[in-house]
């Protein structure tokens, strides 16, 4: 229970980590200082891990890397969106 603890709370971390940086790039508009295989390869990792997790059986880290995969579309999206603008 305690190690399950753990994993939950480390995920939670790590996706409102990487969605306030997802929001900022929104917010402020920009693609500055932003590389597309950041998020192409988030995609690419997270996939993978999602899968293998899935195997194993490790139902904190499919839920972690499954949101972590929607997390790097809307990233990807959002940068390609602010580089059309500029």
């Amino acid at each position: 229970m305690f190690t399950d603890l753990i994993g939950w709370a480390s995920s939670v971390i790590l996706i409102a980590t990487i969605a306030q940086q997802v929001w900022k790039q929104w917010k402020e508009r920009s693609a500055k200082g932003v590389s597309k295989w950041l998020f192409l390869g988030q995609v690419a990792a997270s996939l993978g891990f999602t899968v293998y997790s899935a195997m194993k059986r490790d139902w904190v880290f499919v839920c972690t890397n499954s949101v972590m995969v929607v997390n790097a579309l809307v990233g990807y999206l959002i940068l390609r969106h602010n580089r059309r603008r500029a």
